[in-house]
């Protein structure tokens, strides 16, 4: 596959450098998304689909503290793109020295705080019931494992803002591929259960961040930092943490939005109804894997260009952007649509001596997930406008507009949705709620868009 320099990034076609992005953004999305989805297919058919509950449960706990370095890792990465536009070095030199030292610092925190809180935390997530024991086992390991996660989210974002996507496709890759691995040899061998599974994700954690440390100290990267560059520079850190707290923001309204479903399923149909939706939820993170690697391949585009005072090239990478985007989005909206309840049989056990209680909870799941997962996914072929649009502000460093697109979904629709639709809907008005979400955040994203590049880029 092409190597992109980070000159490339403001001379080559649009088209071609964006197909050269976004592929191995993509295909390394595809293979984590295929990790959590095979992933819970193995968790489903070997322990149990409570087991699945659980990992739901814990999901945005971790996920939220891997945010935090994914949100200092893409504020920086936009800081670097833009410097390297603009022939800085050392400025980007200094914002990834900052980078290292802000996410180890903010991630330890985390957990340490994290596993003092255990048993308040998993609860207040909707581990309860039978759902709250194997949900602590999991959450307890993989917790160990999260500052690892967090500092390869950060590398890769910085990895693709040099221009060196197929290095952060690998490293999107290894720890999928690691996990698996391990959870075939410690569930299915070993018979560890739930900690057999934390321990396979937690070794594709530290797999992964092997990898992003061996890109950083060999030649492949340009950004050969010193101990001074660790040092934080408070300019840097306000421009970091201004345009980070975007990606940061998006995920603790995920966590907030997982911690709301969980607790709202849970009342209107106990564990079976949040197995429901962890189904969705892992095709949310699968299915939309070539969306996010466009989103993902576009970015760095737009960051360098706009830094260059590339304007028209700015213009092109968006509209390119969301062309590409949008017909990803609708093929997966057809496969979606015909292949519901084929999907959710995956996740289901088939093995005999299986429980009566579980028996029951299968049934239930294979019964709801179709329609849940019809709903959801009802308004994918639209979705390419709002995230482009918001990536565009994120990329060319306007953290305020960004971050208003960015919550513009979950925050100001989708979550006064779930607390009012399931009043008068009960389980309709949960999954009606997403397309009603996605609808208005994208007309309300593409009216500002179109409006930014009439008045920044004509």
């Amino acid at each position: 596959m092409a190597k992109v320099s980070a000159d490339q990034l403001g001379s080559e076609s649009i088209g071609k450098l964006l197909v050269k992005q976004a592929v191995p953004a993509s295909i390394g999305i595809l293979v984590m998304s295929l990790n959590v989805l095979v992933d819970s297919i193995f968790v489903g058919n070997w322990i149990g689909s409570i087991a699945i509950a659980a990992i739901n449960v814990v999901l945005p706990v971790s996920f939220f503290i891997a945010a935090l370095g994914m949100s200092v890792g893409i504020g920086g990465s936009s800081i670097i793109s833009r410097a390297l536009g603009a022939n800085n070095r050392e400025k980007a030199l200094k914002t990834f020295g900052n980078q290292i030292a802000l996410t180890l610092l903010i991630t330890i925190i985390m957990v340490i705080l994290g596993l003092t809180y255990v048993d308040s935390i998993i609860p207040a997530f909707g581990g309860k019931g039978r759902i709250f024991d194997p949900a602590k086992v999991y959450y307890t390991i993989v917790l160990y494992g999260v500052p690892f996660l967090a500092l390869c989210m950060m590398g890769n974002t910085v990895i693709r803002a040099e221009g060196k996507p197929k290095f952060a496709m690998i490293a999107m890759i290894i720890p999928s591929i690691g996990n698996l691995v391990m959870d075939y040899i410690f569930i299915y061998i070993f018979d560890w259960g739930m900690a057999g599974a934390a321990w396979a994700t937690t070794i594709g954690y530290v797999l992964c961040f092997s990898y992003v440390l061996y890109f950083f100290i060999s030649k492949n990267s340009e950004l050969k930092i010193g101990w001074h560059h660790l040092k934080f520079h408070l300019p840097i850190l306000k421009e970091i943490g201004s345009l980070g707290f975007v990606t940061l923001a998006r995920q603790a309204t995920t966590s907030i939005v997982y911690l709301l479903m969980n607790n709202i399923l849970f009342g209107l149909g106990g564990e079976a109804m949040v197995a429901v939706y962890a189904i969705v939820g892992r095709m949310l993170m699968f299915a939309l894997f070539p969306v996010f690697g466009v989103t993902q391949g576009f970015l760095p585009i737009a960051g360098f260009n706009y830094g260059a005072g590339k304007y028209q090239r700015v213009r092109e990478s968006i509209s390119t952007a969301i062309k590409y985007a949008a017909i990803m989005a609708s093929v997966v909206f057809v496969g979606l649509m015909i292949f519901p309840a084929e999907i959710a049989s995956l996740f289901l056990s088939s093995k005999e001596g299986i429980s009566a209680s579980e028996l029951a909870v299968n049934a239930y799941v294979l019964e709801h997930t179709p329609t849940a997962m019809r709903l959801v996914f009802a308004a994918t072929p639209i979705i390419a406008l709002q995230l482009i649009g918001a990536a565009y502000f994120q990329a060319i460093g306007k953290a305020i507009p960004a971050l208003l697109l960015t919550l513009t979904r979950q925050g100001f629709f989708f979550i006064p949705l779930i607390i009012i639709l399931p009043n008068y809907l009960g389980e309709l008005g949960v999954w009606l709620a997403f397309p009603i979400a996605d609808v208005l955040a994208t007309m309300i994203t593409g009216y500002y868009l179109r409006k930014e590049m009439k008045k920044e880029l004509s």
